[in-house]
């Protein structure tokens, strides 16, 4: 279903949801080597947990003394890498309270990251000497900094089940909303002191979110914008696919 709904793109964690829940709002695209031309693809995530349990530090989960101490995970998590030849993820986590999202629109604030409907910003950075350290980071070393625009062009829109109703009760463990199933980027991404040029049209880009008070699993997730028709051999342009599924629990 083709229907915009910004409102699914709002910050989700009130009620229940502050001390038991997840949001995260994830984009991936292509991206070309200004010096080679070759392409490669990007993902940037913004991702928060229980910002009503936020201490001064981010509260990493699975670490021991946490475990121990009956300490749930609160922190705010930005994701940054590339997949295919040498992969790469890098995690930085702040402190929820240091995490600003108003409740009637999307504008993420937190370090040096912002995310709006329309543009995001940030770097993320994880040292050699860190990454072998810090094993809870779950990162590999490296620096990664964006500046793109969005255009987000074809909505997936899951209809009732993520509707104002529905969500205020929490219907369901785990929310979906496809805002950008194609999406148009443009801007410049460095990756480790290289500069990549994201090209709107050879962008392939695809935003979407999720939120609720677990993950589904297992979990399925299969997209694209950049179609080709089998009949013509022509680019079906305005055009999207996306296949995903999971272990859905209500109430």
């Amino acid at each position: 279903m083709n229907k915009s709904d910004l409102k699914r793109n709002y910050y989700m964690l009130k009620g229940p949801l502050a001390k038991k829940g997840y949001d995260w709002w994830w984009h991936s695209l292509t991206a070309y080597d200004k010096e080679t031309g070759e392409e490669r693809p990007f993902f940037i995530e913004y991702f928060v947990c229980n910002p009503a349990l936020a201490e001064e530090e981010p509260t990493l989960g699975q670490l021991p003394e946490n475990q121990k101490a009956g300490k749930k995970p609160s922190y705010c998590m930005i994701k940054a890498g590339t997949w295919g030849k040498n992969p790469k993820q890098i995690h930085n986590f702040y402190s929820m309270k240091y995490f600003n999202c108003p409740d009637d629109e999307l504008n993420v604030q937190v370090g040096d990251c912002s995310l709006t409907e329309t543009h995001m910003k940030g770097f993320a950075r994880v040292s050699e000497e860190d990454a072998k350290n810090h094993p809870e980071y779950m990162s590999d070393a490296g620096d990664m900094m964006w500046d793109l625009d969005i255009d987000k062009q074809i909505t997936f829109n899951v209809g009732y089940g993520a509707n104002s109703l529905f969500r205020k009760l929490n219907s369901f463990e785990m929310f979906w909303h496809a805002e950008g199933i194609k999406t148009q980027y443009s801007g410049t991404i460095w990756l480790d002191g290289r500069e990549y040029e994201v090209i709107p049209e050879k962008s392939y880009g695809y935003a979407d979110k999720n939120w609720g008070g677990d993950f589904t699993s297992p979990w399925l997730w299969i997209s694209s914008c950049n179609l080709t028709s089998l009949i013509t051999g022509k680019k079906l342009n305005n055009s999207a696919f996306e296949a995903g599924g999971g272990k859905p629990k209500a109430f």
